[in-house]
């Protein structure tokens, strides 16, 4: 278990990460926890006294990472921009997400949709979960389901699935 002291931030303008809250995690923290890896991976320990598991590190380049903390835990921590964490963590080698069996059905109709499923990165394929089961109602999750689908067959990461049909800013 590695222990540090880290101020939360916000991103003012980061692409698809603007308005992120997180905590920078520099290389030789990074290091400590998992020596040498520069690919997203899952972090457990505490917040000062809050509990966490399978909270990913994102990686920023030259071996940083970034640790993105939500609404839900800000709210539990009482803390927002500018606070002080006491951080410690190790990574979770125990953290997996089961793929949905609607979702796995939905893939196994063509073979190359889930041979594209598994190519994905696993942060990826943890996205597309997550998105998948934070559906409110059915009808949300099965337009879901059709969209990953889609996805799948153009060969689409997640953030590409997300611009989809979204207006692109002119320059």
């Amino acid at each position: 278990m590695v222990t540090f002291k880290a101020e939360i931030e916000r991103f003012a303008e980061m692409g698809e990460k603007t308005g992120w809250t997180y905590v920078f995690i520099p290389l030789a923290i990074a290091d400590m926890i998992k020596p040498g890896c520069r690919k997203s991976y899952r972090v457990k320990g505490h917040l000062d006294q809050v509990k966490i598991e399978g909270v990913s590190f994102v990686p920023m380049g030259e071996g940083n990472f970034i640790m993105a903390l939500n609404a839900g835990i800000r709210k539990q921590l009482k803390k927002d921009l500018g606070g002080v964490l006491e951080l410690s963590l190790e990574e979770d080698t125990t953290f997996k997400i089961e793929m949905p069996e609607d979702l796995e059905l939905c893939l196994s109709d063509e073979p190359h949709l889930l041979k594209n499923f598994f190519k994905q990165p696993k942060s990826h394929q943890n996205w597309y979960i997550n998105w998948l089961n934070s559906a409110k109602t059915e009808a949300t999750r099965t337009k879901r389901i059709v969209k990953i689908v889609n996805a799948m067959d153009k060969d689409w990461d997640f953030g590409t699935m997300m611009r989809d049909g979204k207006p692109r800013e002119v320059e």
